[in-house]
């Protein structure tokens, strides 16, 4: 199970922290902040898309095509930790070093749209962190739903 985790997750690791770091820089300034968004979606899920052909791998290659919904979830939440380390880490490096106004050019433009209500004062640890935590349940809930169709018993 273990070199499953890491080859695949390693994979969604790199995919994550590739799409999202070419989407940072040459996205962000030509595209308004909701476009942004679903593009970030656009490469978490591309990203978790691993946990499938991880916990499939595990399955036909390493456990003679038997997997239980628990080992497909344990194995999908592995994966989903690495690539949310892989993108909270490019969420950081953006927002830290590459665009420290990011946050506060956010800010203004929700209060220009009038959704001054939704602000959250973030910084680059806590957008690190939240991406870490949202892209570990988006994974949980894709390593339930492939551990569904996966399991074997």
């Amino acid at each position: 199970m273990k070199s499953t985790v890491i080859k695949y997750g390693l994979y969604g690791l790199i995919t994550g922290f590739v799409i999202f770091t070419i989407h940072l820089f040459f996205g962000i300034d030509n595209l308004d902040y909701k476009t942004n968004e679903i593009l970030g979606y656009v490469s978490i899920f591309l990203s978790l898309s691993f946990i499938f052909f991880g916990i499939k791998h595990y399955r036909d290659h390493i456990n003679n095509g038997v997997v239980s919904l628990g080992k497909a979830i344990a194995i999908g939440v592995l994966i989903s930790l690495l690539v949310g380390l892989g993108i909270a880490i490019a969420d950081f490096i953006y927002t830290k070093f590459i665009d420290p106004s990011f946050f506060s050019t956010y800010e203004q433009q929700l209060i220009d749209q009038g959704k001054a209500d939704e602000i959250i004062k973030m910084t680059s640890t806590t957008a690190a962190l939240f991406m870490l935590v949202l892209v570990t349940i988006i994974g949980f809930i894709i390593s339930l739903i492939s551990g569904l169709i996966l399991q074997r018993k």
